[in-house]
C-alpha cells in the first residue's frame, strides 16, 4: 500500500481531477494519500474516526498542510466547497449498511461544487469464486497465519478474518464490511445528484472488464 508503485498513480490521478480546487479525503487515516497529494500543491482536508491514526498523520513531515476533522465520514461536514472528494482502498465497505453508504455519497455531494468529482476505489465482490453451499474464501496463508473472507449473500455483509499463531498461542482479528456492486454505487450516486463519468480497473486507467477485481470510479456532481 505504501510503495511508490501503489501511491504515485493514485496521487497522479487525484491531483489531475482536483485541478485548481481543493480535495477532501474520507477516511484519511495516516495520510498515505493525503500527504503526497498536498505536496503536489492540492489543498487537502481529511475526515477520520480514528484519533490514533490521525495522530500518526500529524507526526509525519508535511502534516501541517493537511487539515483533519475527527468524525464519521458518512455524515461529518467541514466548511468549504471542493473540486474533489475521494475514498480509497475499499474504505466504502467500512460503512456496514446500505443507508450509511448512501449517506456517504450524499455527504460527498454536499462538499462538492457543481462539476466536482467523487472518486471511490473498491474491490469487486468475489462471489464468482463461491461454489454452492460455501461462504468462506481464503486469501492468505503461511505456517503461522491464515486469512479468509466470510460472505453473507443475503445481506451483503462480509468480514475479513485473520488468524495468527505465535508461541503456541492463537489470536483472531475480524473486520466487518458491506460489499457493494459497481451498479449499486452508480445508483447511490444518482440519489446524491451525481453521474458516472469514468470507471477503470485501477489507478493507471486500465479498462474495467468482466474480469476486473477492483475499480476506480469517478462520479460528477450535476449543476443545480
Amino acid at each position: 500500500m505504501f510503495t511508490p508503485e501503489a501511491v504515485t498513480p493514485a496521487v497522479d490521478l487525484l491531483a489531475e481531477l482536483a485541478g485548481d480546487g481543493a480535495a477532501l479525503e474520507f477516511g484519511v487515516g495516516t495520510g498515505r494519500i493525503a500527504l503526497p497529494l498536498a505536496r503536489r500543491g492540492v489543498p487537502v482536508h481529511g475526515i477520520d474516526m480514528s484519533r490514533a491514526m490521525v495522530d500518526r498523520l500529524r507526526a509525519k513531515p508535511g502534516a501541517d498542510a493537511v487539515g483533519t476533522t475527527i468524525g464519521d465520514f458518512a455524515t461529518t461536514r467541514v466548511e468549504g466547497n471542493r473540486s474533489l472528494v475521494y475514498l480509497v482502498f475499499n474504505t466504502i465497505g467500512n460503512l456496514t449498511t446500505q443507508d450509511s453508504q448512501v449517506a456517504c455519497f450524499e455527504n460527498a455531494a454536499a462538499h462538492l461544487r457543481p462539476g466536482g468529482r467523487f472518486v471511490v476505489e473498491v474491490g469487486v465482490p468475489e462471489l464468482r469464486r463461491l461454489p454452492a453451499g460455501q461462504h468462506v474464501l481464503p486469501f492468505g496463508q503461511s505456517a503461522t497465519k491464515w486469512a479468509f473472507d466470510v460472505y453473507d449473500c443475503a445481506t451483503q455483509a462480509m468480514s475479513s478474518n485473520y488468524v495468527t499463531v505465535d508461541g503456541g498461542k492463537g489470536s483472531v482479528w475480524s473486520i466487518p464490511f458491506r460489499y457493494v456492486w459497481p451498479s449499486e454505487l452508480d445508483l447511490m450516486a444518482r440519489i446524491a445528484g451525481m453521474r458516472l463519468v469514468e470507471r477503470w480497473a485501477g489507478w493507471n486507467r486500465e479498462p474495467f472488464t468482466h474480469e476486473s477485481t477492483e475499480h476506480v470510479s469517478v462520479w460528477e456532481k450535476s449543476a443545480p
